[in-house]
């Protein structure tokens, strides 16, 4: 069964979304997984953050965490979807696909030990 791995919620501000939703919900970040184009969430199940983007028009990202994102990209491009090229991170390997509708959301294959 494939699981939602982690999410992103797209601001044009990264600081002004940390400010308000740590005094909404009292998040903190963790600094060691965020950088000037995110803020990572500390704690949150699933993991999630906030991510910077030019202009936000979905405001959240969904991330499915899974075994391998180069077959699931070869079988989104099958069923009529779209892939963009895998990416590697510290995280892992992800991609951005959209499915025969034109909604996105990514893979995720978690680096070892993540």
């Amino acid at each position: 069964m494939i699981q939602l791995g982690y999410f992103t919620i797209d601001t044009a501000d990264i600081d002004k979304a940390r400010a308000f939703y740590s005094a909404l919900f009292g998040w903190s970040f963790d600094e060691a997984e965020s950088h000037p184009n995110y803020a990572h969430v500390a704690g949150g199940q699933p993991s999630f953050g906030f991510i910077k983007v030019e202009r936000p028009k979905n405001n959240e990202h969904l991330y499915f965490r899974v075994a391998d994102v180069d077959a699931l990209c070869e079988r989104v491009v099958e069923l009529g979807g779209r892939t963009a090229v895998p990416s590697d991170g510290a995280s892992g390997r992800t991609a951005v696909v959209a499915d025969d509708q034109g909604v996105s959301f990514s893979l995720w294959q978690p680096a070892p030990g993540f």
